[in-house]
């Protein structure tokens, strides 16, 4: 018997060390906000009728199609829910909850209701819980910052109290709110691009206080619901924002130093729903691929240049396409986009050569791809997913199926990967 007791609490002391070890899944798509993971051991297979590689499974009160992020132990997941005696929901803001579950065992540990915003929306063709629980939140460790779609951002500690609350004004959004927080130092970046575009700004809030820390007006651009990115260019930071409401603008792609909200350079093409791709390619160079997410063509940008850069830093356009809400993704020197009829398109990342369009069997194409340290593509929802590997030959991994399909992107942390589905928080991981 004391031999059963040490070996369960070396057991639980090396899970626990596993957890702390994980890699964490800080925002929308991950540390870098790009899709890409360190992970080496997520499963290629799971679900089906015997729940192949299903590690747990946490009921959900309520529904929206934010992604779960991942800190340490613990999994952070936003919904809505209407009340029962609610008969119209389209003139009833729902309950927002923030919820946290334990990594280990998908426990709940707490959830905490969130005061709403002054936004009742009234359009619900933007998914799952109206769309008010679409934005993903975001933590440094300390705090969860989330952003609900009745335009509110509040700012939760770990044990599930509210450190702070603030209401997004004017929300002059288009249908909802689709674009997620993202950290840079000690502020909390929002992109407010609205239907309106003398309201469209890029905003700043401080992490401890949730005070303005600064605002950068953006009226030249159109609404856009794509997540910002920040990438590294010749050692400084850039936010690099897609907006330019359904059509193609002059300025949909716009560059700004995130401690500051000043713009530094901008290009014309189509942005609206899908955030921007960032890869470094294998000659020393780089580029930056986005498109629409609304149907057309995709553009591949160097992002080293100043001011206008259209005529200067545009490397190559591709054909038109249909729509594609999910983001693209860069792995090595290929450009992969998964768009309508779930459709997955590959081209060369220093030609813009078409190297291959072929179907996938999913169940959503809103859904962000993530790839893995072992170049496996996932396409991954709580519905049915594809992997696929990475590479100019198109090779289809496996096809799997939760069935409690979704548009919740995917969040991976310790060799496990959590999906948002309609009902359930569920957790795949090799058995």
């Amino acid at each position: 018997m004391r031999s059963v007791t040490r070996f369960a609490v070396s057991a639980m002391v090396l899970c626990s060390l596993s957890v702390a070890r994980a890699e964490n899944w800080p925002q929308f798509r991950g540390p870098t906000g790009l899709g890409y993971s360190a992970e080496k051991k997520l499963p290629v297979t799971w679900g089906g009728k015997e729940g192949e590689n299903v590690l747990w499974k946490s009921p959900l009160k309520g529904e929206g199609h934010a992604s779960a992020i991942v800190w340490g132990d613990r999994v952070f997941v936003c919904t809505v829910e209407w009340p029962a005696e609610v008969k119209d929901r389209k003139k009833v803001i729902p309950d927002h909850y923030v919820t946290c579950f334990a990594v280990a065992d998908g426990r709940q540990l707490w959830q905490t209701q969130v005061q709403p915003g002054p936004w009742v929306r009234d359009d619900f063709r933007s998914g799952p819980g109206g769309g008010y629980a679409a934005p993903t939140p975001c933590t440094d460790g300390k705090h969860v910052f989330a952003v609900f779609s009745s335009s509110v951002i509040a700012a939760l500690d770990f044990e599930g109290k509210v450190a702070w609350r603030k209401e997004i004004t004017p929300y002059t959004f288009d249908v909802t709110i689709g674009t997620s927080p993202i950290l840079h130092g000690d502020h909390v970046l929002f992109a407010c691009m609205m239907a309106k575009k003398n309201d469209s700004r890029l905003i700043a809030f401080d992490k401890a206080t949730g005070e303005l820390a600064w605002d950068a007006k953006t009226p030249q651009v159109g609404f856009g619901h794509s997540t910002p990115i920040i990438i590294d260019v010749k050692g400084k930071p850039q936010l690099i924002m897609v907006a330019g409401a359904m059509g193609s603008g002059g300025e949909a792609l716009q560059a700004f130093d995130p401690s500051n909200g000043k713009r530094l350079w901008w290009c014309k093409g189509g942005g609206e729903s899908s955030s921007p791709a960032f890869g470094k390619l294998g000659d020393g160079g780089s580029i930056i691929f986005f498109d629409s997410g609304r149907g057309g063509a995709g553009t591949a940008v160097d992002p080293t240049g100043e001011g206008d850069v259209s005529a200067t830093h545009i490397k190559w356009t591709t054909g038109n396409y249909g729509e594609a809400i999910g983001s693209p993704i860069i792995v090595g020197d290929h450009v992969y986009r998964l768009v309508s009829g779930s459709v997955l398109k590959c081209w060369n990342a220093k030609t813009g050569e078409a190297v291959y369009s072929e179907r996938l069997p999913v169940s959503s194409t809103w859904a962000s791809p993530i790839v893995d340290a072992n170049g496996n593509l996932y396409f991954a929802t709580a519905g049915k997913s594809a992997v696929v590997q990475a590479g100019p030959q198109f090779k289809l991994l496996a096809t799997n199926d939760l069935g409690d399909g979704n548009h919740a992107s995917p969040a991976v942390s310790g060799g496990r990967m959590f999906l948002v589905g309609l009902k359930q928080l569920w957790c795949v991981g090799k058995r």
